[in-house]
């Protein structure tokens, strides 16, 4: 118990830290002492796709937009504040106290030919810096994008070809090993529209940048097709989805004969204009939710999860099918997902062989759940290539600290096979590269009654900084 205080003591100390223009305290490790039972209710933070994409449409609509459960994070607040910096007006009086902002949308296009060159700051955005990067070449004014170290590591070069084919003067910078990356440049003078060919193979969020853009462009139909093979298309469905509530149609046209390789070919009237909705409220964030799950699944449960479920706009809920096949018990609600499973020996966890294509982000989490099979069989992750061009190239960090708590990996280009071990080193320091799923991920190992050292605890800030404080609430020792 006096742990589990001090526990709570330290991750008090990290919420202190709110709101995050204060300068942040920062906690080297965190010692997560082992779990009898994970049980419980969470309510989930906005989605962090969902939000990035509901401020940047929200900011071209005509009419103001009320976002109601934002999620506040690193990368969202990356995105407001290069919104401000383009010139939209935005009423933060409720964000940090109800998740809440108000926009003043734009009604189309930005300009900032008057303000010299505009200089966009994005951290580790992904889901900044790429919609960004294309919505800027529809705009008028000088524009550059950057961020850290390991986003100018991040491949961008299939969208840079991509707007370059629209008519745009996009430029990236070359970046050896890594290929074309941030810092993007760009002398924006309105984007012509026309047709483009793009590769689908290492990130989905290409895919939604040119459709979100397309709108934008000067006249005629903007046709987008995949070239090869379209990775995580659920994103890009949600992104439709999004745009459609926004007002903007959108034409999809299936050319693949084999529904596990998607490669769709996208129409969208340029000169549609998004329009707000009046009010657009975020729906939990599937991604995180696989955590929570998770514990249930490892140590019994039951935990319900509240924001998103069998009516989900969010890709990540397939995780719980999952969680499913290794045995655990499923249940939905439109709005829910709770997960329990019985620990007397009648239901056992299961090794499986899944292809996670469609959910590398939750995905990671059964790298972790593997190591609790019971019944002696590995467990298979497939298809997550793009793990490599994260927020870290999360292929090796992931069997790297695996291997670190005992586990025999087995790392393929994109895939990795991970053995159950019936016993779990304690107390190991898991390095977490900066890169939030990684610390919420091995969390988890405590799940299986052993503690775990998470260094850098403070990385959730990107996508979810009170998960600590979430975890604890549920956690029973």
């Amino acid at each position: 118990r006096r742990q589990a205080q001090a526990t709570r003591r330290a991750l008090a100390a990290m919420a202190e830290d709110a709101p995050p223009e204060k300068k942040p305290k920062v906690l080297d490790e965190l010692r997560v002492q082992p779990v009898k039972r994970f049980t419980g209710i969470v309510t989930l933070p906005g989605s962090k796709s969902l939000s990035n994409r509901a401020l940047l449409l929200a900011a071209l609509s005509q009419g103001t937009t009320k976002v109601e459960n934002l999620l506040e994070s690193d990368d969202t607040a990356r995105m407001i504040d290069a919104l401000r910096k383009v010139g939209i007006k935005i009423d933060e009086t409720a964000r940090f106290t109800g998740n809440r902002i108000v926009i003043e949308g734009n009604g189309g296009p930005f300009d900032v030919s008057a303000q010299g060159e505009c200089e966009l700051s994005l951290g580790n955005a992904g889901t900044a810096m790429r919609p960004l990067a294309a919505v800027v070449c529809a705009c008028k004014g000088k524009f550059v994008l950057d961020g850290t170290a390991r986003m100018r590591e991040r491949p961008i070069q299939d969208l840079v070809d991509a707007l370059r084919q629209l008519g745009s003067p996009v430029e990236c910078t070359q970046n050896p090993p890594h290929g074309g990356c941030p810092p993007v440049k760009v002398d924006a003078a309105g984007l012509d529209g026309g047709s483009c060919l793009l590769s689908g193979k290492i990130s989905s969020q290409y895919l939604s940048a040119l459709l979100m853009t397309a709108p934008l462009a000067r006249s005629g139909v903007v046709t987008i097709e995949i070239s090869d093979e379209l990775v995580s298309k659920p994103y890009v469905d949600m992104t439709v989805g999004l745009m459609r509530k926004f007002g903007v149609q959108v034409e999809e046209e299936e050319l693949s004969t084999d529904p596990n390789k998607p490669r769709p070919r996208y129409k969208v009237v340029a000169g549609q204009r998004y329009t707000s909705p009046g009010t657009y409220y975020v729906e939990g964030d599937a991604s995180g939710a696989s955590y929570f799950l998770a514990g249930a699944a490892i140590t019994g449960g039951p935990v319900t999860v509240h924001g998103c479920g069998s009516e989900s706009v969010q890709g990540d809920v397939k995780f719980a099918n999952c969680i499913e096949k290794m045995g655990a018990t499923v249940d939905w609600t439109p709005n829910s997902i709770t997960v329990s499973r019985k620990t007397d020996g009648s239901q056992p966890l299961k090794g499986i062989d899944v292809d996670c294509g469609e959910i590398p982000d939750a995905a990671m989490t059964l790298s972790v759940l593997a190591l609790c099979a019971q019944d002696g069989k590995p467990t298979a992750i497939r298809n997550v290539y793009n793990w490599r061009v994260k927020e870290t190239e999360r292929m090796k960090a992931i069997c790297t600290e695996l291997g670190k708590l005992g586990a025999t990996v087995e790392e393929g280009r994109d895939y990795c096979v991970i053995q159950p071990l019936q016993k779990i080193l304690p107390d190991i320091a898991i390095d977490t590269y900066d890169d939030h799923r990684m610390a919420m991920v091995f969390s988890l190992v405590s799940c299986a009654g052993v503690p775990v050292v998470i260094k850098d605890p403070g990385c959730t800030k990107k996508t979810f900084p009170t998960y600590f404080q979430e975890f604890e609430a549920l956690a029973q020792r």
